[in-house]
């Protein structure tokens, strides 16, 4: 390490740095990979010396002496060769025993630490809702349940289990995110980590760039804006980047206000009124234990506490059998979705097993790849002078949000009108119509992963109807406005 960089270092964990000398210290991080080790090390060792002080026994009425920095690194390093010495200097640099890691800022209706609290190392378990923590450095950290985590220092976080979305201002880089299977060394960045309940971890560089570095087999891995990586052995490497699975700090605000807003009861009383109606072929919430058979991830849904599935992977997808076999003239289709991306020419929302000729009318419900909703029933036909290149019903408006966030999409269908009509967060958005329509048939179906090759959901669904009547535009816009999670409307 050059002479040059030790002031800096100095400073940047005293917590003094400037933002131009951070600037600097940026710089050379990202041309020098020899350094970013040696920095990593620093942090790795900066950790450890707190680690030591929060075991150790601390009289508040001692006299301590603070170590002369002028001595240079090599000073520093010798001084943390003494544990008694080293512990006394990190509890002396962090302010005493008082000193917080970090600070809760904001929290939307989680079961946990609350709001202003000043977390100084102990383990945090969150069961629902969001945080929003900031470290003393600066990093804002979004943390969602369920979550399991505590700081080891100001600039270094262990994640247990949960899903956490950061944005590491330049006096905070070098941030560092521990988990059971490797670690995430931030370089000034906004970067996501998800770790599964089998401590199995992803990381997603939305901006900028961090630094992979696995528990196991594997060397450091540099992932920039873009980019994704699992941590764990053999089925570790490149993965494709899920930026809308995190909630950021800016969703937060409209999640909490509809909290407040007595959203969440007008919500259940919706999904109540659902229940009650005669047409009502199935709804999906998704509370109780795992339905039916298939592979995905039980996760929070919309509401802190509740539950949505999760699909990522080609193989995930839940199966389940609706509607008895029977034809249905009139179907609506509503659900809650949250799309991590479109990786895929189609995204499942709902497809029934088959596409064969001899069973006119199977339903296949998806995302297209530019976004738009189709609605295909095998063997029917558009109307003459339809604008549709496909041959299919398709939406007008794309469903994936820029930034993460939940869509409520609907579609009807009316066989004797020979109508579909799309439906995006409550609003009308386009109407087909059809020279042929068969009546809706239902029956064995799956969400996700439809087959192996282009039928590929990757995100969450909260909530999933079927209800063989077509809704009123003024009912699906009641559903939405009812079960919508955001204040104000977006």
């Amino acid at each position: 390490m050059t002479k040059e960089f030790e002031p800096l270092l100095q400073r940047y964990l005293d917590g003094g740095i400037s933002a131009e000398e951070m600037k600097v210290l940026n710089s050379a991080l990202e041309a020098d990979g020899a350094l970013r080790r040696e920095f990593v090390d620093l942090l790795d060792l900066d950790a450890s010396l707190g680690a030591m002080a929060r075991q150790r026994e601390t009289d508040e009425d001692r006299e301590l002496v603070r170590p002369d920095f002028r001595a240079g690194w090599k000073g520093f390093v010798a001084l943390a060769a003494s544990v008694v010495v080293a512990a006394v200097f990190l509890w002396a640099w962090q302010g005493g025993s008082t000193q917080s890691f970090a600070l809760v800022e904001e929290s939307t209706g989680a079961k946990g630490p609350a709001i202003g609290l000043h977390l100084k190392g102990e383990r945090i378990e969150l069961a629902e809702g969001t945080v929003k923590l900031r470290t003393r450095p600066g990093a804002e950290l979004v943390i969602e349940a369920p979550a399991a985590f505590r700081f080891e220092s100001p600039h270094r976080l262990r994640l247990e289990q949960g899903r956490l979305a950061a944005d590491v201002p330049p006096p905070a880089t070098g941030f560092t995110v521990v988990t059971p299977d490797g670690e995430a060394v931030d370089l000034g960045t906004r970067f996501g980590i998800d770790v599964t309940d089998r401590g199995q971890s992803e990381i997603h560089v939305f901006e900028g760039e961090v630094v992979a570095h696995p528990s196991g087999p594997g060397d450091p891995t540099s992932l920039r804006g873009g980019e994704a990586y699992a941590m764990r052995g053999i089925e570790g490497g490149g993965r494709e980047l899920r930026n809308a699975a995190f909630i950021e700090g800016d969703e937060m605000s409209a999640l909490r206000a509809a909290l407040e807003a007595g959203q969440r009861p007008r919500a259940i009383a919706a999904t109540a009124a659902l229940r009650r109606d005669a047409a009502l072929i199935a709804l999906l919430d998704f509370e109780d234990g795992k339905p039916d058979s298939g592979v995905y991830r039980s996760v929070q849904g919309r509401w802190p506490g509740s539950r949505a599935l999760e699909f990522v992977e080609a193989g995930d997808h839940l199966a389940l059998d609706l509607g008895g076999g029977r034809d249905w003239p009139q179907l609506t289709l509503a659900a809650w979705v949250r799309l991590d991306r479109l990786g895929a020419p189609y995204q499942s929302l709902f497809h029934t097993d088959g596409w064969s000729g001899d069973l006119p009318g199977q339903v296949h419900w998806m995302i297209n790849g530019d976004a738009t909703m189709r609605f295909a029933l095998r063997d029917n036909l558009l109307a003459p002078g339809s604008d549709e290149a496909f041959g299919h019903p398709d939406s007008r408006t794309p469903v994936l949000a820029e930034r993460g966030r939940w869509v409520h999409l609907a579609v009807t269908y009316d066989a004797d009108a020979g109508v579909v009509r799309f439906f995006l967060n409550g609003r009308f958005d386009k109407e087909t119509r059809l020279a042929l329509a068969h009546p809706a048939r239902l029956g064995p179906a799956r969400i996700g992963n439809w087959d192996q090759q282009d039928r590929k959901l990757s995100g969450r669904v909260d909530e999933l109807v079927l209800i063989g009547r077509t809704l009123a535009d003024s009912e699906i816009a009641e559903l939405f406005e009812a079960g919508k999670p955001y204040l104000p409307s977006e």
